[in-house]
């Protein structure tokens, strides 16, 4: 995901102003079970340490091990991992070892894609054979330009596995008592780019939401000046019904993946049949997305409670599940 994606990123610019040298390793195929699915990616370092998981922690230090001959010899490696006889729960996983040493555009590159809001792809060439190989590696294919891994060839006629990395989810909390405060913090702790909507003559600054990415202070009718796109979700939680019938009146041409409306149902009923009164048009699909209590039913009771009942029900929603402990769950937990 894209912001695992960006700490692995911190991670490497912080070791390479060291002059440590990075080997990435990506998972790029599984037989049966495992923890985390094809993509995810863990950077190794010269100096013993890691940044990232490609599993619960099984895995990990047996890629440290098998990174080092990487870091000696400069040239990619498949290692293959089997957890049957081992763990008794997961499958065979196949992981790509590589040098990584990136042209310094990339950052460029990602920074504006990142600005833009724009999705990019990584595809890496994989055999299913262990050990070390010329030509295996990955590549970032951006809009307009391709970056390798490292400057070491690629031959593309081996298997290929590519990841679409989407812009990074965001979330749009308007309003900014207590309980967006632990929802912002919360949400930040998942991956999520919080923006936090503060009334105008609001005293608190960013620092007064952990996990924010920024703080506006807006009007209803400014809300037009942050992006609100289909890897968006939006709460309306600034306490005062007023004021979010005012700013879901200025929502009502945006499509987000998610709108959630907190208190009651019969706030809920009384907003959106104001909000169809006083409005000439809009989005119809905008009502689609609509959800009134916020919230998925946990028995939350607690700010803390209900930002984890809140985030519960956007994930099920951008990903197309319905709430069932895994217990009751028939098949595979992924699909």
């Amino acid at each position: 995901m894209m912001h695992e994606l960006l700490k692995l990123k911190e991670a490497y610019l912080l070791h390479q102003s060291k002059g440590i040298k990075s080997v990435m390793a990506t998972v790029v195929a599984i037989e049966g079970s495992s923890y985390r699915r094809p993509g995810v990616r863990m950077l190794l370092f010269e100096n013993d340490t890691m940044a990232g998981a490609v599993s619960g922690g099984c895995v990990e230090k047996e890629i440290l091990k098998e990174s080092q001959s990487v870091l000696l010899e400069d040239l990619a490696k498949i290692m293959i991992y089997d957890g049957r006889y081992r763990l008794g729960c997961e499958g065979v996983i196949y992981i790509l070892l590589e040098p990584f040493s990136p042209d310094t555009a990339l950052w460029d590159a990602l920074e504006a894609a990142l600005e833009h809001r724009q999705s990019l792809e990584i595809e890496s060439f994989y055999t299913k054979t262990a050990g070390p190989q010329p030509g295996l590696g990955s590549v970032f294919h951006f809009k307009t330009m391709d970056f390798s891994f490292s400057k070491a060839s690629i031959t593309k006629t081996f298997s290929s596995f590519t990841q679409l990395l989407k812009p990074r989810f965001q979330l749009l909390i308007i309003g900014s008592e207590h309980d967006a405060v632990q929802l912002c913090n919360l949400a930040s702790l998942t991956g999520w780019e919080v923006t936090v909507v503060a009334p105008v003559n609001d005293f608190r600054t960013k620092a007064n939401f952990p996990g924010a990415a920024r703080i506006r202070h807006l009007l209803p009718e400014e809300i037009g000046s942050l992006p609100v796109d289909s890897q968006t979700a939006v709460i309306l939680m600034t306490h005062s019904y007023v004021t979010d019938l005012m700013f879901l009146l200025a929502l009502k041409n945006t499509q987000p993946a998610y709108l959630g409306l907190l208190g009651p149902v019969k706030r809920r009923n009384q907003l959106l049949n104001e909000f169809l009164e006083y409005t000439d048009s809009y989005n119809e699909s905008l009502l689609d997305v609509v959800y009134g209590p916020a919230g998925i039913n946990i028995g939350a009771e607690t700010p803390q409670e209900i930002a984890v009942s809140i985030v519960a029900e956007i994930l099920s929603v951008t990903r197309s599940q319905d709430p069932v402990s895994l217990k009751y769950k028939k098949g595979t937990i992924h699909s």
